[in-house]
């Protein structure tokens, strides 16, 4: 085969498409290769660790000799890849997905994909549509992040089992198999007309693995349907960006590990968010911040139960400890995030180090109270008293006095610096919304003298804010400080102050300049910040979709438009979304594909689209429901 490029090449960060079955995920290059999987959970051992150094691991299912391919896209409504080769000989169409059932649900009622159960296979079908084609298949595993190789054992009928690490996967294909030393190689002259698979899978699955391509195709089809029935489920305005919208929303369900309804901040450990650099993270965990965010959006877009899942999750993880929080939890709701080093992987274009685990799991984050806060008051509002127990109301008080005590506190902030604590603005305000959050829903308790209470204390901390965090009339990134720092936005979304104060458009407008990289926005200055890293980054994208949100709330809609038009341009054709964008080449930096971007995309179209809406002289649609929930605050 010609590998189209040298050993170190690796693809582009944002060329990647991105399966799931809710259960783990697969990201594959656009020459068809699988470059990484982990298997059976999200956040366990890859099996497949390509992205993360060239000989960690990979199943490719493609022409021979062909390594750039015509067309990709998903089928719409679903996660399902479809890719679209035309080589000199002929043309072949080839569908990959994690295939999903659900035969949980059989003999009750049907809950669309929140019952639903994971098959633990990977399924890949291809269909000759013109003239023929060689069709390559190998299948490389490295077990344990790259470190041990697998051991083939041919079985019958066109099967084959790779052992290492203790772990085993089980390939099944109507290709002509060879076993070879670490890897499965299959290869088949295609005809128009002609039709072949490939199926991988590991454990002991729901049931057996499809065993011929009829099976497969039964198996791709049935999980697109139940991808498009749950998405059948959402809310959408009539828009171009609905699109978007859509593709978004399929991102976070995909990001969702279904047994604990926890949400993943991204996919993958360790993509760099500084080429060749240092700033590579394991993203694979549920931080507590991105419930806020999770929430507006799912409830947003009409997606009540996996809001509520979501939710039960972060209530589950603050009840454990009495209220109080980490900022991140394991996928299963583990404590322990130790972070380790694999020193034998090369990295990403050789960024390293790869990391695995997350030491920032057990620093101060005292935003942490008012992002939980924020969704329980999220929740309430969209879902009314159903939101609401005796349970959560103890818990509601506790969070509250945690949230107190943490106030006078300096802390690591929301970027997670690991420079040294100070009194970060967005922190302090994030501390204002759990009390204000907190007086509010206590005054629907029937606590009136506890929310009289809370709400000195919110006026007291929102006094010491705009004292201590104003200079010149623009919010700081600390108290000691002069820097800017794009989380500041978030004052308008939260409604620190109204949008038309002219401390709140001061602040955005002085953001969108002194944090400006080619039109997009940037966390901070690095030069101007002690995160204990080196090197500069990327532009981050979810500052600059707050930008886009803030920019809307402060009345400067054709410049919220502008840019979100900018933003959606860059997501390629696929349409997903990392952390981070160079701002001169659109080129997708750090994990992916991001949650937290796509929460934060949502948000933004959201309040664009209510522009246009009101504008027009339309007030009830889907799409402003989101700011509707907002302006009632």
């Amino acid at each position: 085969m010609n590998q189209g490029a040298g050993p170190n090449h690796f693809p582009a960060i944002g060329s990647y498409g991105f399966l799931s079955d809710c259960h783990t995920s697969a990201l594959i290059a656009p020459d068809g290769s699988v470059e990484w999987l982990c298997a059976p959970r999200f956040d366990s051992p890859s099996v497949f660790g390509k992205i993360l150094d060239r000989t960690a691991g990979h199943f490719r299912f493609g022409p021979d000799d062909e390594t750039a391919p015509l067309s990709r896209r998903y089928e719409p409504g679903t996660l399902v890849l479809e890719t679209t080769w035309s080589t000199e000989t002929g043309w072949v169409v080839v569908r990959d997905a994690l295939s999903i059932s659900s035969w949980a649900e059989q003999g009750g009622p049907r809950e669309l994909m929140t019952g639903h159960e994971t098959d633990r296979c990977l399924v890949r079908v291809v269909k000759c549509i013109d003239g023929e084609v060689d069709m390559e298949m190998i299948c490389e595993p490295r077990f344990a992040y790259g470190s041990e190789s697998g051991v083939w054992t041919e079985m019958e009928f066109g099967e084959a089992i790779a052992e290492g690490a203790g772990e085993k996967i089980s390939l099944a294909t109507d290709l002509n198999l060879t076993l070879e030393q670490g890897r499965a190689v299959g290869n088949l002259k295609m005809q128009a007309g002609d039709s072949a698979f490939v199926c991988l899978s590991w454990g002991d699955g729901i049931g057996p693995h499809p065993r011929s391509y009829p099976e497969a195709k039964e198996r791709i089809e049935s999980s697109r349907d139940l991808w498009r029935d749950w998405l059948a489920q959402g809310s959408f305005p009539d828009h171009p960006w609905r699109n978007h919208l859509q593709r978004s929303a399929l991102v976070l369900k995909g990001l969702t590990y279904t047994p604990t309804g926890a949400v993943l901040a991204a996919a993958t450990t360790s993509l760099p968010e500084t080429p060749g650099g240092e700033r590579n993270w394991d993203y694979r965990f549920s931080w507590i911040r991105d419930s806020t965010f999770a929430l507006w959006s799912l409830h947003s877009l009409g997606f009540d139960q996996e809001a509520r899942d979501f939710m039960r999750f972060v209530r589950d993880r603050a009840m454990e400890s009495g209220g109080d929080l980490q900022i991140m939890y394991g996928i299963g709701g583990e404590h322990d995030l130790t972070e380790h080093t694999l020193d034998h992987l090369s990295g990403y274009g050789g960024a390293k180090p790869v990391r695995i685990g997350n030491g920032a799991y057990d620093q101060r984050q005292n935003d942490v109270w008012g992002a939980l806060l924020d969704s329980v008051y999220v929740h309430r509002m969209a879902l009314g008293t159903e939101a609401i127990n005796d349970e959560t109301r103890e818990l509601v008080k506790r969070m509250v006095e945690h949230a107190l005590e943490a106030w006078p506190k300096p802390d690591q902030g929301i970027w997670e610096a690991r420079g040294e604590p100070q009194h970060y603005v967005s922190s302090k305000l994030m501390i204002w919304v759990a009390v204000d959050r907190g007086a509010r829903l206590a005054a629907e308790f029937g606590k009136k003298e506890f929310a009289d209470a809370l709400t000195v204390k919110a006026e007291e901390i929102k006094a010491e804010i705009i004292d201590k965090g104003l200079r010149d009339g623009v919010f700081r990134q600390h108290y000691d400080t002069d820097a800017l720092d794009a989380s500041v936005l978030l004052m308008p979304l939260v409604r620190f102050l109204p949008p038309d104060d002219q401390r709140i458009r001061g602040t955005v407008l002085a953001i969108r300049d002194g944090l400006d990289d080619r039109g997009l926005i940037l966390r901070y200055i690095t030069d101007e910040t002690d995160d204990g890293l080196h090197g500069e980054e990327g532009t981050f994208l979810i500052c600059s979709f707050w930008m886009v949100a803030a920019l809307s709330e402060i009345g400067e809609k054709a410049a919220a438009r502008r840019l979100c038009e900018r933003l959606l341009g860059a997501s390629g054709e696929l349409d997903l979304f990392a952390e981070e964008l160079e701002a001169s080449s659109n080129r997708h930096l750090g994990n992916f594909p991001q949650a937290f971007t796509h929460l934060a995309l949502i948000n933004a179209v959201s309040h664009v689209i209510t522009d246009e809406r009101r504008s027009e002289g339309e007030t009830s649609t889907a799409s402003s429901v989101l700011s509707e929930m907002r302006e009632d605050q």
